[in-house]
């Protein structure tokens, strides 16, 4: 009787996770800025610290920090906003350049014996397949911010209420000094988490744009937010960022600066993914290349472009969040990257 007391719990957890779930789907045109603005508020938080050390009022200080996200954003989006445009408009002639380049490798194998179908490789090396897939991120991304007035909205009201929400949450718990300790490392680990994501992700981006403007690449401020977005999704995440700007190498200078691109890609993302970031982030804090890909498709299905964006962030709140849990830590370890060293001594 116990155990099927157990079966019933389990099914009505499973039951009430698939109607919450299929909730969020339904409202996900509000869902998704909530949680966009909620990320850019946990990002401005560490900056509004930083302001009240000065003895600077928090309304004043909200205000100069609304206007700096506003400035950076409206300076990005214009110059983004117009290279995608024109990139659209270049890319059927860069499709046609494309095509001649492929035939010119097709001819070059065929004279080593190496036979290959023209026009399979066109049809499974399609520019516009490869190229959509970071570009419609990018504008799908583009598509959430023209609510950019309502998310601003709710990243003021939250700055707001963040110096005083651990306390409200103190109020709120039956025994919080038992509980408060896990609540204020798992709001620390967001955090510190969200913030240094973001500075590899920005340094990763100017990075990229600075390398691919040095060797001449154009539309190298797309190409460098584009891998300033994707960063938040790793391995996967920089291997669409890098194919456009490759290929757009490959079309208007050559095989050559092709491959210097391709290999300056592998550079920026090894230094940074493997050297820098676990430096800071710490090495317990990884997630599982399965788990990264699985998480891309679930947020994605679920959120759709921003939770692609968002997928891995998402998911480190969720480990996070198990982490903290006596209950849950079984679970956070499988969703990590390493595996737990249980050998004694």
């Amino acid at each position: 009787m116990s155990s099927l007391t157990g079966i019933n719990k389990t099914l009505v957890v499973l039951a009430s996770l698939f109607l919450v779930l299929g909730g969020i789907k339904l409202a996900s045109e509000i869902v998704v800025p909530f949680i966009l603005a909620a990320f850019i508020a946990i990002i401005c938080n560490p900056m509004l610290k930083f302001l009240a050390r000065f003895k600077i009022p928090k309304g004043l200080a909200i205000l100069v920090i609304i206007a700096l996200v506003i400035l950076i954003g409206a300076s990005i989006g214009g110059l983004v906003g117009q290279s995608v445009n024109d990139f659209s408009k270049q890319l059927p002639t860069y499709k046609e350049d494309l095509q001649e380049k492929f035939v010119w490798l097709v001819s070059t194998a065929a004279n080593y014996n190496i036979l290959l179908d023209k026009q399979q490789l066109i049809s499974m090396l399609d520019p516009n397949k490869l190229i959509d897939v970071a570009t419609n991120m990018l504008t799908g991304f583009g598509g959430v911010m023209a609510n950019s007035f309502l998310i601003l909205l709710i990243v003021i009201f939250m700055l707001f209420e963040a110096p005083s929400l651990g306390h409200k949450v103190h109020l709120a718990l039956d025994d919080p000094e038992m509980k408060m300790q896990q609540i204020d490392r798992f709001l620390d680990s967001i955090n510190s988490y969200l913030a240094i994501k973001t500075l590899v992700s920005l340094a990763t981006g100017v990075v990229a744009a600075v390398f691919l403007w040095a060797l001449g690449v154009d539309y190298f401020v797309l190409w460098g937010v584009v891998a300033f977005l994707l960063n938040y999704i790793p391995n996967i995440g920089s291997i669409i960022a890098a194919v456009p700007p490759v290929l757009l190498a490959l079309v208007t200078q050559g095989p050559l600066v092709s491959g210097i691109v391709a290999v300056g890609y592998i550079c920026i993302n090894t230094l940074m993914g493997n050297i820098i970031e676990p430096r800071f982030m710490g090495r317990g804090l990884g997630l599982s290349t399965l788990v990264v890909f699985l998480s891309l498709i679930f947020w994605g299905w679920l959120l759709g472009t921003v939770g692609m964006l968002l997928s891995v962030p998402l998911t480190m709140v969720v480990k996070i969040a198990l982490e903290t849990s006596e209950e849950g830590k079984w679970l956070a370890i499988l969703l990590g990257s390493e595996q737990p060293d249980n050998r004694t001594s």
